[in-house]
């Protein structure tokens, strides 16, 4: 089975005006993982092991590399044991349907984004705007409350205080899925892959939730994944407002329990 996502190491307490003391703490694991599709290596991110196929599934989806073909498998490597490989090889197949795959260079960290208006375009090119009718149901002032309980519900965070987290919600508040990884973009891949397995994509009528900023992928992988809305507790760059315009998905910022802005769309009827 894939290793734990936490390993408990010791550290040393430092307290104003008090002893200093050795204890254990729980630290968040972070390996590389290869994702192949239909056994063509396409990228290397640095994640947090847990819902691995998930995560490999999610950024073939969010990165246009299935092409809209269906997933007819997923597994650990594929040309050995996942012993072998630690659990750290997930091939993603498509029965050879998929365009052939076009890898990244270079190893994606946990906080890496898209270098380059050429993939810029490339990827919205592939989007049709999303219709802004299916976001007319949410309620605003929901928003701090949803983030609130998301937040809360953060097991790994808890624990490690190093780990992001992105969660899918209702017009009515209710949160259906959440995930958690050390990158900002795999939470939310994984959150993507899982509605992909599980035959819920596009999520039209729902809203993504992110913990930290909203950047151009974070609004970029929302509208791929047909979300009507995202929500970050963090502010969102410039790239990310204009696409999140031009895409017609409602993005919402700087989250607190008394306020948030609307960066998109431009005004508010």
């Amino acid at each position: 089975m894939p290793r734990s996502r936490t390993d408990k190491l010791l550290v040393t307490r430092v307290t104003s005006g008090g002893p200093r003391r050795r204890e254990p703490d729980d630290l968040i694991v972070e390996e590389p993982m290869s994702i192949q599709l239909d056994g063509v290596q396409i990228s290397t991110t640095m994640r947090t092991p847990g819902n691995d196929y998930e995560l490999a599934v999610g950024f073939c989806h969010t990165e246009g590399a299935l092409g809209g073909m269906p997933v007819t498998s997923v597994r650990y490597c594929a040309n050995g044991s996942a012993v072998t490989s630690e659990f750290n090889v997930v091939t993603v197949e498509t029965g050879g349907r998929a365009p052939t795959p076009t890898p990244r260079l270079g190893t994606t960290s946990s906080s890496c984004g898209l270098c380059g208006n050429d993939s810029i375009d490339q990827l919205c090119s592939q989007l049709a705007p999303l219709d802004p009718a299916n976001a007319v149901g949410f309620d605003f002032d929901t928003f701090p409350d949803i983030c609130a309980r998301v937040l809360a519900s953060q097991a790994l965070f808890s624990s490690t205080g190093a780990v992001h987290g992105a969660a899918v919600f209702d017009a009515q508040g209710n949160i259906s899925l959440t995930r958690e990884d050390v990158g900002r973009h795999n939470a939310v891949d994984k959150v993507i892959g899982r509605m992909l397995l599980d035959h819920q994509l596009p999520a039209t009528g729902l809203g993504l939730f992110v913990s930290g900023r909203s950047s151009f992928e974070m609004v970029q992988k929302a509208w791929a994944g047909g979300f009507s809305v995202l929500v970050s507790v963090s502010a969102p760059t410039s790239l990310a407002v204009q696409t999140a315009r031009r895409a017609n998905l409602v993005l919402a910022g700087f989250v607190r329990s008394d306020r948030l802005n609307i960066y998109s769309p431009e005004r508010l009827d």
